[in-house]
């Protein structure tokens, strides 16, 4: 109760604001009667949805009534700072007016807000308004295919030139536009890529988010096989069971998917691809993430692979790569996680900005990094959670080649 309290009081104080914003320009009941209308039908709605979903988790239209609730609020704020700033210069101005015993305008010590103010304030809401819209309808079907060429002078020759195609945290309970996704799978075989390796989160819950779409993803090919880990959601967490038992079959329905599919799904586990007898390996471990579940032996993952194997892992949670993975006795000479969805918002600019609220929660959040002459390729995620959209972060598909030799200058 007392955390719902908290709740209105605060979106009531933004859409006080907010308010006074529209009736200060339009100066219309009608207006003001529109827009309390639909601030009531979002919040109403995002309450509702919240509250009724019981123990079932996240579904396309709790992410629906995320996403309007996000695409009216954040705009909101925004006209709360600005308006808020002008009441900051208000305040003094109607007390100066109070204990001078000045002459009282509209009734009030209080100066009149100024028009020009609000207009600044709806026009810079404007902005974020638009880019949440875009976002929702646009922007979580704007697959890019990024393509990077990694450098290992340890890379066995028959090697030399391997390509890789690595896609993440499908989220697939969260889609709804077959067509679209399926555009992006026929862009994921566009690469013809020798092995195709997917880093996790393949749902939001349960298994059968996955079910509708077996006949789509079972048409992605690689010759050297296709390979996947499991990513927080995978387990069921963030659902209520009536039991064990039934936590633990839906796991193993999500596992026989993935091989039905065609994926070889590794639990703290390797394989070998070998080509003109030499061979790399892929090691694939459970979740481990800071502050997530921390299911993932990287030990046990490894216990059939040598040290100086050619070695690839794939772990979800770039924060295993920081806490565990760079100082390992091993060295893991390229890590492929995912996780993060660069929070699905941000700002990238190639060559000038890259730039999410995700980076003050994750260190290694998005693209390339490098240490201890490790490398890991955090994937920006290839669906969406909770908001239904992106903003500037597009779903991605990466393309990594494998090249022998030094990198060049």
């Amino acid at each position: 109760m007392i955390r719902w309290i908290i709740f209105i009081l605060i979106f009531g104080i933004i859409d006080f604001y907010a308010f006074q914003a529209f009736k200060t320009i339009f100066r219309s009941k009608a207006v003001s009667v529109v827009y309390i209308l639909i601030s009531l039908l979002v919040i109403g709605n995002f309450i509702y949805q919240i509250s009724s979903s019981g123990r079932g988790g996240l579904n396309t239209k709790m992410n629906l009534a995320i996403g309007f609730f996000l695409t009216l609020y954040i705009p909101k704020i925004a006209i709360m700072i600005v308006m808020f700033g002008e009441d900051i210069l208000r305040v003094p101005q109607a007390a100066f007016r109070y204990f001078t015993e000045g002459s009282v305008t509209n009734g009030s010590y209080m100066p009149s807000r100024r028009v020009f103010v609000s207009k600044l304030a709806l026009g810079i809401a404007a902005i974020p308004f638009a880019s949440f819209l875009y976002g929702m309808y646009r922007g979580r079907y704007n697959f890019k295919v990024l393509k990077y060429t990694l450098h290992f002078e340890d890379l066995p020759d028959a090697f030399d030139g391997y390509k890789i195609t690595q896609i993440s945290d499908l989220h697939i309970g969260s889609f709804d536009n077959k067509e679209k996704v399926e555009y992006a799978i026929d862009l994921i075989n566009e690469q013809a890529s020798d092995t195709i390796l997917f880093t996790g989160d393949m749902v939001n819950n349960r298994a059968d988010e996955m079910k509708p779409w077996m006949s789509s993803f079972s048409k992605l090919k690689a010759k050297d096989g296709m390979f996947s880990i499991l990513g927080n959601h995978d387990y069921g967490d963030y659902v209520d069971w009536d039991s064990g038992d039934l936590k633990q079959k839906n796991l193993n329905e999500l596992e026989a998917i993935q091989k039905d599919i065609g994926f070889d799904l590794l639990r703290n586990e390797s394989r070998f691809i070998e080509k003109n007898g030499q061979r790399i390996a892929i090691v694939g471990v459970e979740n481990w993430g800071k502050g997530f579940k921390q299911k993932g032996d990287l030990k046990k993952a490894s216990k059939t692979v040598d040290s100086n194997d050619f070695k690839i892992l794939m772990s979800h949670d770039p924060s295993h790569w920081e806490y565990q993975v760079i100082d390992d006795e091993y060295h893991y000479h390229l890590t492929l996680s995912g996780h993060t969805h660069g929070m699905q918002f941000g700002i990238e600019i190639p060559g000038w900005i890259k730039w999410s609220p995700v980076k003050w929660r994750y260190k290694y959040w998005a693209g390339i990094y490098e240490r201890k002459n490790q490398l890991i390729n955090v994937n920006r995620g290839f669906g969406v959670l909770a908001y239904p959209g992106r903003v500037g972060i597009w779903p991605e598909i990466t393309v990594i080649e494998l090249k022998r030799g030094s990198k060049p200058a």
